[in-house]
């Protein structure tokens, strides 16, 4: 019996010709119009949406609307489609256990090359992620390119702090590095995996020069450093930090490692990389090659006009073997640049993540998302940048770590107030105080709103 093989089903080669990086990324993007772009774009469109419809999921979910196959004939016809949530996925898995019906494999998961994960957890339960050879390697390819551009350079030692076990992230960014670039890569993972103080030493004893995962954790690791007795940019010199920055200020993660340049950049378990910034870090460009992102309203899901904050909507352009990818709504808000970009290619770009639209709560009236609240206080000698936010049945207490508990909180009220437009009360911890409540060691994502309503 002749059985595919994930290698061959990938075709490498011809991805790097489909979706170049390195030198030849900017030589063809440089020269491409957006008109070209979007030809490029309603291609891989018009192959995915006829591999959707042969997926019980997408034909439950459209014939639902009253959609049929040649209803939607291009890209202009995409709102048309309904989006889906991980909810949907999760119902889908219930149904049909355990792996749901969104994969599209007619013979069932194992009768085809297919890479099983989870997401961690951070909104509920962990999701199963599938993922087919082909949207594997892409998916690895734009990790790969994004760092190159940014910087990443041949016999760059690369400290990832990104979790493995079942979860998705530690495996793909290492797949994503070793495939696509030259970097040496140590895959340390979270604070559980291998303890804090084993992670300084290890980027002192291997020569880490970049840091890659979540900000809050990387930041975590300058105070261990210095607690061990290895100082940020002499023992332990990074140069670049490749992470999730959020709303927060750049500066204090910078600052921390000696004078490191972070950069952001955003993707989610199900859609892999959607954007990251590019060596001037001026906004998240969007590859528009692989991907198709639309900005909805928290509401009413209509489009958002450019400027404005909506719900990121993703459509994997490049996914069209394993678990097809469209009109995915992520939850996480952002908002689309109006200005032109100094490399003069055709991608758009994004604000970055704003908050969640599931976690914005209301206060008097006001939308507060609470990840802003990190940017607020990024930068303040007392704080250490860590901080928790609880939802009782009224208003929205905020515990800071602050390294003089017993110090007057009414400058933070006032500083709270000014940022989130609503006053909210400040309970204040000494460092390592919140770190039982936002589980910053174990978890990918720190937790950061703990809902004590009733439901």
């Amino acid at each position: 019996m002749t059985r595919p093989e994930y290698f061959a089903l990938a075709d490498v080669p011809g991805l790097l010709r489909q979706y170049p990086l390195g030198t030849d990324f900017l030589r063809t993007y440089k020269a491409m119009s957006s008109d070209q772009l979007r030809s490029v774009q309603e291609a891989q469109f018009t192959r995915l949406m006829a591999r959707g419809w042969t997926v019980p999921f997408y034909q439950r979910l459209w014939g639902a609307r009253g959609i049929e196959p040649g209803d939607i004939r291009s890209l202009d016809d995409i709102a048309r489609l309904p989006t889906y949530d991980k909810a949907d996925l999760m119902a889908s898995i219930a149904a049909h256990p355990p792996f749901g019906d969104f994969h599209g494999l007619p013979g069932g998961v194992g009768t085809s090359p297919a890479i099983l994960h989870t997401t961690s957890g951070t909104t509920g339960k962990p999701q199963v992620l599938l993922f087919g050879p082909r949207g594997r390697e892409v998916g690895n390819l734009l990790v790969g390119r994004m760092a190159l551009w940014q910087g990443l350079a041949d016999g760059d030692v690369v400290h990832s702090v990104y979790g493995h076990g079942m979860i998705n992230g530690g495996h793909y960014i290492r797949e994503a590095y070793a495939h696509f670039t030259n970097a040496v890569f140590m895959s340390a993972g979270t604070g559980i995996e291998t303890r804090s103080a084993a992670q300084v030493r290890l980027m002192a004893d291997f020569g880490a020069s970049v840091a890659v995962g979540f900000i809050d954790y990387i930041r975590k690791l300058a105070e261990v450093a210095r607690d061990e007795g290895l100082i940020p940019g002499e023992h332990i010199k990074l140069r670049m930090i490749i992470g999730h920055l959020g709303t927060e200020d750049r500066r204090g993660v910078e600052d921390a490692w000696g004078g490191a340049r972070a950069f952001d950049w955003y993707g989610v378990g199900d859609t892999g990389c959607i954007a990251g910034e590019g060596p001037e870090r001026d906004g998240l460009y969007v590859w528009e090659d692989a991907q198709y992102l639309e900005l909805c309203d928290v509401d009413s899901g209509a489009p958002v006009p450019a400027g404005q904050k909506g719900d990121m909507v993703v459509t994997c352009l490049y996914k069209d073997d394993v678990a097809p990818c469209i009109r995915f709504n992520t939850h996480d808000v952002s908002a689309f640049r109006t200005d032109s970009n100094v490399h003069g290619i055709p991608f758009r770009r994004i604000e970055g993540f704003l908050g969640r639209s599931d976690n914005m709560v209301k206060l008097k009236g006001i939308n507060v998302f609470p990840h802003a609240i990190g940017a607020l206080i990024e930068n303040r000698p007392e704080l250490t940048g860590e901080y928790v936010c609880h939802m009782p049945s009224d208003g929205m207490p905020v515990t800071l770590e602050h390294r003089d508990p017993a110090s007057d909180t009414a400058p933070l009220v006032v500083l709270l107030r000014a940022g989130l437009g609503v006053e909210v009360a400040v309970a204040p911890m000494p460092p390592g105080g919140t770190a039982a409540a936002t589980q910053i060691d174990v978890r990918q994502k720190p937790i950061r709103l703990i809902d004590e309503r009733k439901p």
